[in-house]
């Protein structure tokens, strides 16, 4: 596995945008926070063109992430919002560069075909998270900010307690696993099976999601399991559901719930992971340790 070293001040980052076109204003929003840290900042060509849901072409886009990767000067590269598109680059990514240089990516949501792909064609380590806004909040939490400058700017492991008020903390079952944290955003697992996504096995998987109908979890859940793909698992942590209805008969905890405890490995629900208030941050790729009773993840930084 490739780790990237942690940002020192007077490092630069540079703000591409893989996937979908951002809010100019929540860019730079982000990047005073980085300056704050005393990180130095700049952005790609085309960091804030739109073409239809898309910023840029495929082309743009993907010449926009080489180029950071390429540039010795650039020390991590922080997407500026997922959406849609990065899953129609994730394959032409520079991975000589990768190996050559590694450096974090920061990103989540659509960002995790990059990560995937990154990790199963290079080992390379990154980042699940982002500088985001939840949708009850004004700005980004303390909380979010520490935990990313914690991934980003230290060596410390990286602890993540459950939280009881989140949905999902309903599927948590008992036992301990330990093996590297691969997933992300469940569409996007899905979405990279068969050409992206790494193989699993000894691994513990992290689910997210946003915005899915049930019947879309199911058939992406469906699909996962039949395949093989979640065979040899040591277990799954489930982080934040966002704008699901949880009351409804036959919700997407009960989907969840069938698909994942005929795995028979512990599960940990109700991680502060995915597109609410207050998410954390997490290094996928680096090998973790969850533990359902006292309900944390514990990701090791120096370790791949």
């Amino acid at each position: 596995m490739l780790m990237p070293p942690p940002l020192q001040p007077g490092d630069k980052v540079r703000f591409v945008s893989p996937a979908s076109t951002p809010n100019r204003e929540r860019v730079l929003a982000a990047a005073e926070i980085l300056e704050s840290w005393g990180l130095k900042v700049d952005f790609g060509e085309h960091a804030f063109r739109k073409w239809a849901y898309l910023a840029g072409t495929d082309e743009e886009r993907l010449a926009d992430f080489n180029a950071a990767l390429r540039d010795p000067d650039v020390r991590a590269i922080f997407a500026t919002r997922g959406g849609k598109g990065s899953y129609r680059i994730a394959d032409q990514v520079d991975f000589a560069a990768v190996r050559r240089d590694p450096k974090f990516v920061i990103g989540f949501s659509d960002i995790t075909a990059l990560h995937l792909s990154l990790l199963k064609y290079c080992g390379q380590v990154g980042i699940h998270g982002a500088l985001f806004i939840g949708p009850n909040e004004e700005s980004v939490s303390s909380y979010t900010q520490d935990a990313l400058r914690l991934a980003l700017m230290t060596t410390e492991d990286i602890v993540i307690a459950a939280r009881a008020e989140e949905p999902t903390s309903r599927l948590t079952t008992g036992g301990t696993a330990k093996g590297p944290l691969i997933g992300g955003n469940l569409d996007m697992v899905a979405t990279s099976a068969g050409w992206a996504l790494p193989d699993m096995h000894g691994a513990i998987l992290l689910l997210e999601a946003i915005g899915l109908y049930p019947g879309q979890v199911d058939r992406q859940m469906t699909m996962l399991r039949k395949a093989g793909h979640l065979d040899g698992l040591a277990g799954v942590v489930v982080g934040q559901f966002t704008d699901f209805e949880f009351d409804r008969p036959y919700s997407v905890i009960d989907i969840l719930r069938e698909h994942l405890t005929v795995l028979n490995v512990p599960i940990l629900g109700g991680l502060p992971l995915g597109h609410d208030d207050r998410p954390a941050s997490v290094l996928i790729g680096a090998v973790a340790t969850m533990d359902t009773q006292a309900g944390t993840l514990v990701i090791q930084r120096g370790s791949a």
